[in-house]
Formats: C-alpha cells, sequence, structure tokens
C-alpha cells in the first residue's frame, strides 16, 4: 500500500537549498555510510512523513517536549488525543508548573508510566524559574532540566530548534543495527559503540542533520519495524547490511517482553485510576476493592507513595499529588 503523501517539512526540518548528497553507493559500511543513506532516508521522509501536530510549526519547541515525553514506550495512537488536550490546558511550561502535579498525573490518563507526568511537570517549573518561561535552546540546559535524559534533550534540540545532535530512540537504532551493522535487533541498552556509530552518520549542518534524526526515526516506525518489517518499501533496502546478509536471526540476549497482566504495574494502573477519577481524597476501602491480592495491592500503593504520584493523608485516605 502506498503511503500518502503528506504536507511539507516544517521550515526548521527543512533541507538547506545548497546541501546536496552522493549518488547512493551498492553497499554501507560505518565509514561511508551516512553519505550513502542520507539522501534516499531524507527523500522518502520528505514524501511519506505522517502530518503529526507536534511536527507542525506552530507547535513550538513546548509541544514538541509534551510530544517526547508521551511518546516515550508509548505508539502515537494513545499520544494524540491526551497531547491536543493537554496542550489546549496547558499551552505554555508556566500554565503546567502553575497547577499542581497531581493535576498532571490526573491529565496523564492511561497512557502509562505516570511518572512521566511528575517529571514534565517538574520540567515545566524549572523552565518557568530558570529560563523565563522558555524551552531552553542550549543542549547543556534542556540536559540539565528535571526528568530530562540525554535522548529527550537530543530530540527537543533537534526538532524543535533544528540542532545537529545524534538522536536515539528504539526506532532509529533499530534501523542503524540493520542497516549498517547487519544485526536484526540493537542491544536492550543502548551502548557506547551505538553512539559513536549515530555520530558518525550524522550530517555535517544543523538542518540536515535535524531532518536525518526525524527521518531515521520514522523509517524505523514506519518501515523498519521490529516484527514484519517491509523490505519491499524501504528506501535502503539495496544498501542494508542485514538484509544483504540473508537477514540473519538475532543472536543477543533474548529481548525484553511488554509483560503487564497480574504484575505490580497493572495494579499501580487501577490504583492510579480511582485517585485520578476521584474529586476528593480517596479512602482506603474503595483502593481495596480494584485488587484482591492485598500484599502485591499494598507494594503498589507504597510504590506509588514512594515515587510521588501518591499522597498519604491520614486516616486512611489518599489523593494525587498537591505541591
Amino acid at each position: 500500500m502506498t503511503a500518502p503523501t503528506e504536507p511539507p517539512v516544517p521550515a526548521h526540518l527543512a533541507l538547506p537549498a545548497h546541501s546536496t548528497h552522493p549518488a547512493p553507493a551498492p553497499a554501507a559500511s560505518s565509514e561511508t555510510a551516512g553519505d550513502t543513506l542520507h539522501a534516499p532516508v531524507i527523500g522518502w521522509f520528505e514524501e511519506n512523513a505522517r502530518d503529526l501536530p507536534w511536527r507542525r510549526p506552530d507547535a513550538g519547541p513546548w509541544g514538541v517536549m509534551v510530544s517526547e515525553f508521551m511518546l516515550q514506550q508509548t505508539p502515537v495512537s494513545r499520544v494524540l488525543p491526551v497531547y491536543e488536550q493537554w496542550l489546549a490546558r496547558w499551552p505554555r511550561p508556566a500554565d503546567l508548573a502553575a497547577d499542581a502535579p497531581g493535576e498532571a498525573v490526573r491529565a496523564w490518563g492511561r497512557l502509562g508510566y505516570p511518572r512521566r507526568a511528575l517529571r514534565l511537570h517538574g520540567a515545566a517549573v524549572a523552565i518557568t524559574e530558570r529560563h523565563g518561561g522558555d524551552v531552553p535552546t542550549d543542549h547543556a540546559q534542556l540536559l540539565a532540566l528535571p526528568g530530562i535524559g540525554e535522548y529527550t534533550a537530543a530530540a527537543v534540540a533537534s526538532f524543535a530548534y533544528g540542532q545537529r545532535h545524534a538522536v536515539l530512540d528504539t526506532n532509529v537504532r533499530r534501523v542503524f543495527a540493520r542497516a549498517v551493522s547487519g544485526v536484526q535487533y540493537p542491544p536492550n541498552a543502548t551502548t557506547a559503540a551505538e553512539r559513536r556509530l549515530a555520530r558518525a552518520l550524522l550530517p555535517d549542518d544543523d538542518r540536515t542533520a535535524s531532518l536525518w534524526a526525524a527521518a531515521s526515526m520514522e523509517l524505523g516506525a514506519l518501515v523498519c519495524t521490529a516484527r514484519n518489517e517491509a523490505c519491499p518499501r524501504c528506501p535502503i533496502s539495496a544498501l542494508c547490511a542485514w538484509r544483504l546478509a540473508g537477514k540473519p536471526a538475532h543472536e543477543g540476549p533474548p529481548r525484553r517482553g511488554q509483560t503487564y497482566a497480574g504484575t505490580d504495574r497493572q495494579v499501580r494502573g487501577r490504583l492510579l485510576a480511582v485517585l485520578r477519577e476521584a474529586v476528593a481524597p480517596v479512602p482506603q476501602a474503595a483502593l481495596d476493592r480494584v485488587w484482591e491480592e492485598p500484599v502485591q495491592r499494598a507494594r503498589a500503593l507504597d510504590g506509588l507513595v514512594a515515587d510521588g504520584l501518591v499522597e498519604p493523608l491520614g486516616d486512611g485516605l489518599y489523593r494525587l499529588p498537591q505541591g
């Protein structure tokens, strides 16, 4: 099925008019892969990129940052409605900072990993206090914000400000593993070797580098997926080291699964759902009803309190954090 043509790429991700790229070669290596892969991947992206709200010029740096927090380990389809509601309620960092952290947890809904909501609230407070309410442009200042790690700082600097940074999410790492390293999957955790490779693959100028970051990520999300990779639709299939080697099976450590049913994470989600829907403090008895096994339920609730996601009030009452 042919992907629909999408609107033009935002100006801050557009290729400079003077940019040129060498013609593709029959194979890619770590030394030449960047020059070989940039043009076909970027060209594919310009034709097939999804029209997502955080990619539009009016999203601004704050919209980009919110999307990066929400998209961690969460598919786009689940993020879209929450993202729109979030930006409508808190269009600037100062708006979120002025609200209670518990409101961020409430608005997070069922996106999962709700500590991300607290971290985003903490980042908004820091942006308001340290940077006058504007998401900083400097990579080091982004990295210094609470809740911002290596990936998020690079992604915001690249996608919001068009800077040259290696942006390594799971999709990008998988594309690089297959196209350049010749293996089916990247390691379970990002390695120093992957970081070196990503830096080696970066185009020299900022605008092309930021577009390459977005393009390689989109390629991993839509074509070079973890399962059922669509090699016939891939713009670099003729250059892919993994495909050229006959697609050898994964030989590394077992890949981590996403088990959810019956886990403490599921119990935490049910407890938080009760608190999100409540307008007043919730009694222990109401929380006890969401999970029958008392030891696991107590462990999950204690974990929520320790993580700052739930605030105990005494007398067996609980609420979302207020400050």
